[in-house]
Order: C-alpha cells, then structure tokens, then sequence
C-alpha cells in the first residue's frame, strides 16, 4: 500500500474522491515506523531515506487538503490569518495549500488598519482565474437538520441552498430541507432569470420556519442586498477627498450629473465641471460617458460625495497677469446681461465685466440689451486686472473711436449745427450733433420773444432744430448750444433795412437828463444821446391842465394866414411826441440804434 499511495503525485491527491480517505488513513499510518528503525542506514544509503521523506509530506498534504477540501463544499466558517497585502487585495491563509483573497474594500478604511498576522472569520466562496479560493466575510452555514435550520433562523445566519426548480410563484432550495423561496425575492428581474438559478447554489436567508408543518421561506435578495451594501460601504469607506477616480455618467440633471463610482452615485454639479461657464449639463458630458473626476467632498452625515472635472483641468486664471495687460484690446463673447453691464469671454474660463457707463460714448444706456445681446462677438480694450478676485473690467466704447476727440473741429464756436432732439429735461433740452455727441439748449436759450416755463412747451423729443455753438468744453464733454440767437428778430429786420443818415420817425416814450428814448417801430428802440439832444428842446413833463388859451392863440394865426415865424429853437420835447430823428449809428451785433433830433 505504501509503493502505491507513493506513485501519485501531489494534484492527484488534491482531486481524490472521498471514498479514498479512511482507506489512506488506515494504510498508510504505519509507515512512519519502518522509516525510523532504518534511520541508521540512511546516512549511508541516502537515496532510499528521501523517498519516505517524499511520501510522509505527501500524505500530509493530501489529508490536509482532501479534508479542507470537504469544508469547503460545506461553506463553513474558516479563520483566514492574513499573509500579505497588495493594492487592492488581501492575502490570507486559509489552512489549503492555496491561498484565499479578499478585496481590500472587504475592510473598513479600504484595510488600512490591517495588518501581516491579522484573523478574521471567512467563507471560501469559490476560486479565481489566478487559482486563489475567493473569500467573503459574510457569515454562511449550511444546515443538515431542522435543530441546524431552527439556530440559523434564530441568529439570522445566511444558509447555502441548491435551487431544484421553478415552481408556481417561485423557485424550490433544497437547504438540507425543501424551501420555497417568492420569485419577488429571488434577486432576479424576469423568469428567463428565474429559470437559470435551477441547479445553481445560492446563499439565502430563511424568513419563515415552521417545524412542524415543514415550512421554510427563504430569502436570497436580501442577502444579495446586504453584500451589496457591505460593498458599498467599503468602496465609501476606501474614498478620500481629493482622490482621482473614474466613473460612468447615469443620468442628467439641469444642476449636474450623477456619476456612477461603481454602485455608489456622486455629483457633478453644472458649476464644477469646466472652468467656462457652462449652460446646460449635456454641453460637457452625456449618459454613458466614462469620465475622470476628483472627489471634493465627502458628507459624513448624508453620504453624499462631490465630485469635480474642471479640477482635472489646468488652471486659466493662474497665467491672466502674464497673458493680458491693461490697455490691450481683446474680442470675447456675450455670456450674461445684466442690469449693470455685461459678462464677456475672452477666452474659456476667463470673464471680463463690462459695465454699463462703459458701453457708449455720449449715448445714455437704460439697459446693456440696448446696445449688444447674448451671443454677440464684441471687441473691448482691458481697463483693469485684479487676478486675486477673478476680474477683469472691459470697456466695449474705449474699442471705437472717440467721438469727442474732434469736436472742435467739427463743430466750432458761433458755426451753426443742425440735429434732432433727444430728450427734455427742466432745465433745457439735449440735441445730437453727431453719434456720441450732445449739446444742451437751455430753457433760457429756446426763444428769445418771450419766456417759457418749459422746454416742452417749444420742443418735443425727436424734433430736428437748428441752433447755434456757444462754447465747448472737451473736458466735461459739454456743449452749450442757443436756438433764440438764430431766429431773426424784428431788431435784426430794421438794422438790415436801415442804414446811418436815414431820417426816420419816432415818438419819445421816455426822456431823463440830456437824453430821450425813442421807439422807431414795435418793439424797436433808439436813444438820443445828450451830445445830440440840446437841453433847451427838453420840456418838462406837462402836470395839470393845458394851457387852452396859448393853444387857442396858436389856432387863431393858423387860421387867420399870420402862423407866427419859426422858433429860432426846436420845440421842446414831451412823453408822447412824434418827431422825426436821423439815424447816426446801427450796430447789429449788440442791437442798438443811436439817432439825433432834427
């Protein structure tokens, strides 16, 4: 018996039937004795003691494999010592020849905290393509009697069964007793799956036991479920904040994206995925998308994680200072109106703020969709940099030529303007001379024939009017405009009607000292001066009653042919009087008219 258990090697041993076993135990005991009564030969005769040697690790390899083998087909709980550890793995002796594995995310804090020499109790669920036994940490026994069952139900122990058939509502297990197991809670999604548990062994939890009525329920989705979790929590467990991980892209949302860590969701919010601004989701990934991200934030509370993809991605603002310089001129694109101005993209990532007073020139904007809209490309020149808060401040009417640069030139001092009004206030009115460019009439400046309350009373806005320069100021940007100042008074007529030398009549409406006001026409006035006015025509205004006797006189010569001689002096001047003047003096620009009395 000895020569033939001798000729099987070691792999032959390890798959023996079990029949084989007690049949190897009584015949191969003996065989130690006839070893060690030839001891003294062997230092001798060397080749015949390695033999023996041989075959005693031999038979204790096959023991020790042959009964492990055994236990493990009954799913019993083992005590694996752990030998080594690798990146993602956990070696550990099982007391088989071959080793068991257990992923690291078995462990709380991915294994961390453990350690060479280290038990836990396992289960040898099955082997791996490398021939490594595939070890679980779930509890599982396999009853061969109703005492065994009723201890299992009692503590909750997970049961290894063998699915016989399909039956009305369910699956048959056989766990030492016939089970019947709700197809609801079988771990499958339709009867094709139902169908292919038959012959299968699964690991169950039975949820019902009745001895004597022999009726046991059990359960595999629920063990399935909490295997799940036990995955999942160290999979958590093993994630740190700041870890680079990939994951699938599952589903869409207007905030984000939830991305698939390997059964644990995270979220991609629309803010953290590109360093631009991004509008929809969909504009960046898709579902089904493989994708790198970074893990910011871990809730411990909640369990929710945040995750970032522009963080995978190089920085845009780290490089602004070197890259842009105020004063330089850059094209960008509209992103977002706002009330005080716009958001412009120089380049992804990089946003510059154009405000409101910053859009034109001389044109008041109410709102920026007056002037541009999302969307447009616009040329703007840098005004200023502060990379430490992420601005950037553009000015889109500092792109375009300044309308004010040649003003004066355009538009000089007493030259006549022409242009539509653009608005009224109290104070006057605005009109455009050019794009960019506005004067200001004021209310004093309007009409000259008379005084109005308001501009509105005059004008209205959109109105074309003429009007005259009157002084310009580049600095404030400023111009004063006079609309009375062309429009021909009657003044103007009679200076441009009359000339020096011209007798005229007029009738005194004031005298004073030496001198007398004449009015030539309505609302035309002329002085005579003291230098032309003797004092001796200037009579005193008459007070009383006229002297009807010296007028009765007068009439009486008149009427009798004897009108006395003329004065050797002009008649005295009144209030009231109409003589005739010459004109010695019209000066158009000031408007004044000077006359003497002839």
């Amino acid at each position: 018996m000895t020569n033939e258990a001798a000729k099987h090697p070691l792999p032959a041993l390890d798959h023996a039937p079990e029949p084989v076993v007690p049949v190897a135990d009584s015949a191969i005991e003996p065989a130690p004795a006839p070893v060690a009564a030839h001891a003294p030969m062997a230092a001798s005769v060397p080749v015949v003691e390695e033999p023996a040697e041989d075959f005693a690790a031999l038979l204790k390899e096959f023991e020790k494999s042959h009964s492990h083998k055994a236990a493990a087909g009954q799913k019993q709980q083992l005590q694996g010592t752990v030998v080594s550890l690798s990146a993602d793995q956990v070696f550990l002796d099982i007391g088989y020849k071959t080793e068991g594995v257990l992923g690291r995310t078995a462990f709380d804090d991915n294994a961390e905290r453990v350690k060479v020499g280290d038990s836990f109790p396992v289960s040898v669920t099955g082997r791996n393509e490398e021939g490594y036994y595939e070890l679980s940490r779930f509890k599982v026994a396999q009853p061969r009697d109703w005492s065994a069952l009723e201890a299992a139900f009692a503590d909750k122990t997970a049961v290894v069964g063998t699915v016989t058939e399909v039956v009305k509502g369910g699956l048959r297990v056989d766990v030492g007793v016939r089970a019947f197991m709700p197809a609801s809670r079988s771990g499958t999604k339709d009867a094709a799956e139902l169908e292919k548990l038959v012959g299968t062994e699964i690991t169950c939890r039975i949820t019902k036991l009745d001895v004597m009525d022999e009726d046991v329920v059990v359960d595999r989705r629920a063990v399935l479920e909490e295997q799940a979790r036990g995955l999942v929590d160290g999979r958590r467990a093993a994630m740190k904040e700041g870890d680079v991980v990939m994951g699938t892209v599952r589903s869409l949302m207007p905030y984000g994206a939830f991305v698939d860590l390997g059964g644990i969701d995270g979220l991609l919010h629309i803010s953290d995925m590109a360093h631009s601004r991004v509008n929809k989701p969909e504009d960046v990934v898709s579902v089904g998308q493989q994708v790198q991200v970074r893990i910011l934030k871990i809730d411990a509370d909640t369990k929710k994680i945040s995750l970032g993809l522009k963080q995978l991605q190089a920085e845009p603002w780290a490089t602004v200072p070197a890259r842009f310089q105020a004063g330089q001129r850059v094209t960008g694109t509209v992103t977002r109106l706002q009330d005080f101005g716009v958001f412009v993209e120089i380049e992804p990532g990089v946003e510059g703020l154009i405000h409101i007073s910053e859009m034109s020139w001389g044109k008041k904007v109410r709102h920026p969709s007056d002037v541009v809209k999302q969307g447009d490309r616009v040329d703007a020149v840098i005004l200023g940099i502060k990379p430490e808060e992420r601005r950037i401040s553009l000015g889109l009417k500092h792109a375009m030529v300044d309308p004010w640069s040649d003003v004066r030139q355009k538009f000089p001092e007493n030259s006549q303007i022409e242009g539509p009004v653009t608005k009224i206030m109290n104070f006057g009115a605005f009109v455009e001379l050019a794009e960019g460019v506005e004067g200001l009439v004021h209310v004093s400046e309007i009409v000259a024939d008379r005084r109005i309350n308001h501009p509105s009373d005059v004008l209205r806005a959109g109105q074309i009017v003429k009007a005259l320069v009157l002084a310009i100021d580049t600095e404030k940007r400023q111009i004063k405009l006079s609309m009375k100042q062309l429009v021909p008074t009657s003044i103007d007529e009679y200076i441009a009607e009359h000339k020096a030398g011209d007798v005229v009549s007029g009738r005194v409406v004031e005298l004073g000292a030496g001198s007398a006001v004449v009015e030539l026409g309505e609302g035309i006035k002329g002085t005579c001066g003291a230098a032309a006015l003797p004092s001796a025509v200037v009579a005193p205004k008459s007070e009383g009653m006229t002297d009807l006797s010296a007028l009765s006189s007068l009439l009486s010569a008149r009427w009798k042919g004897n009108a006395p001689a003329a004065a050797a002096t002009p008649e005295p001047l009144s209030e009231g009087q109409i003589r005739s003047f010459k004109i010695v003096r019209l000066d158009a620009e000031t408007k004044k008219i000077e006359v003497v009395l002839i």
